[in-house]
């Protein structure tokens, strides 16, 4: 207890261990310099018989022992002194006035040998050993009373702010593992990125040049091939990571019990032919359905956040009863989207005499009809006229070369015939393309997430510059049926702004992996959220004119502050993985730098060999195909409406 009766009891000791210092000094100065005081005439007769008895305990029988003991007491009682703590002092000040009275007061003794008179050496000794002690007394004084605080050492929190992370390599055969380096208090260590369950979903983020492809995207390519995956890459930035792929399966495709086929969908230097609307993979409606909605979303991404509308649902209904009849006709003949392109733009007379033939989309088209038969045809061109010029977008020569064709099918994770696909895009036309690569998404999504099938990897590069209609139901479902899905954004504003806020915070919230390097706003903030707090120890100093107080206290404060996420360098990375219950992980979060061999990865890119043309394709026979196909609805019309 710190009653007032304590403090005075530890003063009254304190006191008297210093004068005891004191005296004990100055017992020691009168003893060895005895002659000097006969001469002075300080000696009496009393008081030599007083101290001829103390003359003779041990700690006065030498220097050395003396000046131990006077030290020893300085020190006990300093260590008990309560001054003013005082932040102005400074520890330079304070090893200047010890070492140099430590010095003087130790080395004082040599004084004693000179060759001088008694009273000199006396005067020397003396006052040489006393100012020693002072100077001493000085130094320590202020090293008690020296405000020690780690406000001004640590100015960013970085000590409070770091914590333990995963330092185990935690593989099995489905994980990514990813080297990295993080801050402890005050030392580096290293450590893992283990995502040993990415078929929980793994969402990838952070601003461009914060490194997403450099040190996450292009090793979960290379470490799934290895270890035996099929794989879907969309390739926003072809041939970027395309190569990887290309090159990763030439050297680890020996490992897979049936080395997969690389295919490559590039609607601009064509490669491979396949047609999205194979009519043995529509199985009912309902999949032309989605096809229509995921063609119509992806050439109009404004009507994603409109769903439901009258004006939005009309021309997809449209479209998808075009689908169905042309899935139906001949089995399937003319099944292709450059098909239906072409059979949307037919006039209204004659392409209802032919939709007419399939009973089962006449209640999609009853309400075109209806309109065309009471001559509203101001309401019938907002509905259909939106379908026709969206699709008219689509009308290349090119597009429908690739379209039409059938090098394979999209069961891409098939045991028997393991495929990898690579969707190639190009920036300055996405929108279109993106259009026709999000229909090759959908129908691979509904082959791939089966039961039975070979384990696959579906990787998103600049994820929104795509429609995926149904992403959320693939993360939540695809775990059981072994689909690693992997989305690579900018920044959660970006996907808020293509897919609606609320698709956009599902897919935030059900992804199970997350990795994000550099971003900032809302993103920051959420990600901060997410990671939750830890005890952090926080100090506080008051000072009066009287006293300076320090309190120190513990307190739940963020782990990764929004303001740390928005300043993270290229190639540092935050986030959280997911485990499972064969693989246990206590320290999910991590904020670290994930270490590159940046000379193997430069050798391993030079020695990559480019991607081999796939067929030599001649402008004639491009157009001849458009041509064809133009001609292919020409004769279905003729025939359907001259045939009834």
């Amino acid at each position: 207890m710190q009653t007032g009766e304590n403090e005075q009891a530890l003063r009254k000791v304190i006191d008297f261990t210093r004068l005891l210092s004191i005296g004990i000094l100055l017992i020691h100065f009168y003893l060895v310099c005895f002659p000097a005081f006969e001469v002075w005439g300080l000696t009496t007769l009393v008081v030599s018989k007083v101290l001829l008895p103390i003359s003779k305990i041990g700690i006065f029988q030498k220097v050395l022992y003396a000046k131990a003991s006077v030290l020893v007491l300085l020190l006990i009682s300093l260590i008990g002194s309560k001054g003013k703590k005082d932040e102005k002092i400074r520890l330079k000040t304070i090893i200047t006035y010890t070492l140099t009275g430590l010095l003087l007061f130790g080395l004082s003794s040599v004084l004693l040998r000179i060759n001088y008179s008694v009273q000199a050496k006396a005067l020397f000794y003396i006052g040489v050993t006393s100012l020693g002690y002072l100077l001493m007394l000085s130094g320590l004084s202020l090293l008690f009373r020296m405000l020690k605080l780690k406000m001004g050492n640590d100015i960013f929190n970085r000590e409070n702010e770091s914590f333990p992370q995963e330092e185990r390599l935690l593989m099995n055969e489905y994980s990514i593992n990813l080297p990295a380096v993080y801050y402890l208090k005050g030392t580096i260590r290293k450590s893992w990125i283990n995502v040993i369950n990415p078929f929980r979903g793994t969402l990838i983020g952070g601003s461009p040049g914060s490194g997403k492809s450099y040190f996450v995207i292009r090793h979960i390519i290379t470490q799934h091939i290895q270890k035996g995956f099929t794989m879907l890459l969309y390739d926003f930035k072809y041939d970027d990571l395309t190569k990887i792929v290309y090159n990763a399966l030439r050297k680890y495709g020996h490992l897979y019990k049936i080395k997969p086929t690389q295919y490559i969908i590039n609607l601009e230097q064509i490669m491979h032919r396949a047609n999205p609307l194979e009519p043995e993979t529509m199985v009912d409606i309902t999949d032309a359905i989605d096809s229509s909605r995921t063609i119509m979303l992806g050439l109009n991404r404004e009507w994603i956040k409109k769903q439901g509308d009258f004006f939005v649902e009309s021309p997809i209904n449209f479209i998808t009863a075009i689908m169905w009849f042309l899935k139906k006709y001949q089995d399937g003949r003319y099944c292709t989207l450059p098909h239906v392109i072409e059979l949307a733009q037919v006039n209204y007379k004659e392409l209802f005499e032919v939709l007419l033939q399939e009973p089962e989309i006449e209640v999609l088209i009853n309400p075109f009809i209806s309109a065309w038969q009471n001559e509203a045809y101001e309401q019938l061109e907002g509905q259909v006229a939106s379908a026709k010029i969206s699709l008219a977008r689509l009308s290349s020569p090119q597009l429908y070369y690739v379209l039409s064709g059938n090098d394979f099918s999209l069961d891409i994770n098939n045991p028997a015939e393991p495929k990898i696909v690579c969707l190639a895009n190009n920036p300055q036309k996405s929108q279109v393309y993106g259009a026709v690569l999000s229909l090759y998404i959908n129908r691979i999504n509904k082959l791939v997430n089966r039961k039975n099938q070979q384990k696959c990897s579906m990787i998103f590069d600049e994820f929104p510059t795509i429609y995926f209609n149904g992403i959320d139901n693939l993360i939540a479902t695809a775990r059981s049926n072994k689909v690693a899905v992997t989305l690579a954004v900018q920044d959660y504003s970006q996907l808020k702004k293509d897919y609606g806020r609320e698709q956009a915070e599902v897919i935030l919230n059900i992804v199970g992996n997350i990795v994000f390097g550099q971003v900032t706003g809302d993103t920051a903030k959420q990600l901060s959220e997410r990671f939750g707090k830890i005890n952090q120890e926080k100090e506080s100093v008051s000072i009066n004119s009287s006293d300076t107080s320090v309190s120190k206290s513990v307190q739940l404060d963020y782990s990764i502050p929004a303001s740390k996420i928005a300043g993270l360098s290229s190639g540092e990375f935050v986030g959280m993985v997911a485990d499972d219950p064969t693989n246990k992980i206590e320290l999910k979060t991590f904020h670290n730098e994930i270490q590159n061999d940046h000379d193997a990865l430069k050798k391993e890119e030079d020695a990559y060999e480019p991607i081999p043309a796939v067929r030599k394709v001649s402008s004639e026979e491009v157009l001849m195909n458009y041509q064809q196909i133009k001609t292919d609805i020409k004769n279905l019309v003729i025939s359907v409406t001259q045939g009834r």
